[in-house]
């Protein structure tokens, strides 16, 4: 493979988690990386055809996860006190 299909997927990742914080911990920012990493690698053909049902429900479950995460977060932050 060319360089180029490395560049993309590396500046997606820039978004890891803050200094201090244990580099084995996922974040949802490394989660959201992962999504944008499988977006691109589908859409360049890295994944052969009998690999893309597997691509495609991790996919699926990913952004599944991610909608609920993002979803209790608006619901955590609604129900926060206004002065807190």
């Amino acid at each position: 493979m060319s360089d180029e299909t490395t560049q993309q997927p590396a500046q997606a990742a820039d978004t890891t988690a803050p200094a201090g914080q244990n580099s084995n911990e996922l974040t949802i920012n490394d989660l959201q990386a992962m999504k944008v990493i499988i977006d691109i690698a589908s859409s360049r053909g890295a994944f052969k055809p009998n690999e893309m049902v597997a691509v495609g429900q991790t996919y699926n479950k990913l952004e599944s996860f991610l909608d609920t995460v993002a979803k209790q977060a608006e619901a955590q932050k609604a129900s926060a006190p206004a002065g807190a």
